[in-house]
């Protein structure tokens, strides 16, 4: 195999793999998957949302159709449980300076960021967002992200992510 083709299958491979799932081939105008197949990977973020939504119904939430007093519950909810989900991520890092017995817990800290995903997206959910939904705004956020950089970001200009 020529040099550039290993090149190119790696960067394939690569772009493929971290968007698998997410929403691969021309939407977004990612390569088809190898091989040459016209089927795409299962959505496997509208699978998380999925399962997070038949997990919510299994807890008793249902926030499909609720008024803005019960979606602003709710938002504070998910977002108190994502702060003490948070705290838990800290205190799997050795973060207190003073304390020589603290140790690094990676395999807690995983759990975490998981425990962190599920009430963002039941955050999403409450906001009436789907799967496409986050997508979409993330690819755009990231967008404006990348021209921020590009301009150096000197000064902030919330109207740049008003359309999203």
């Amino acid at each position: 195999m020529r040099v550039s083709a290993i090149g190119d299958t790696l960067k394939h491979t690569r772009i493929a793999g971290v968007f698998a799932g997410l929403r691969a081939g021309p939407a977004i105008g990612l390569p088809e998957p190898p091989g040459g197949s016209s089927a795409h990977p299962m959505d496997k973020l509208t699978q998380i949302f999925e399962m997070q939504e038949e997990l919510n119904a299994r807890i008793g939430v249902h926030l499909k159709g609720i008024d803005d007093a019960e979606k602003a519950k709710w938002i504070l909810n998910y977002t108190r449980a994502m702060q003490q989900e948070l705290a838990e991520l800290t205190d799997s890092v050795p973060w207190k300076w003073w304390a020589k017995y603290q140790e690094f817990d990676e395999q807690n800290a995983k759990v975490e960021v998981v425990d962190l995903f599920h009430f963002l997206v039941s955050l999403a959910q409450t906001l009436g967002m789907t799967a496409d939904d986050v997508f979409d705004a993330y690819i755009a956020k990231n967008k404006v992200n990348h021209q921020r950089q590009d301009s150096g970001y000197t000064e902030k200009d919330e109207s740049d992510s008003r359309h999203i």
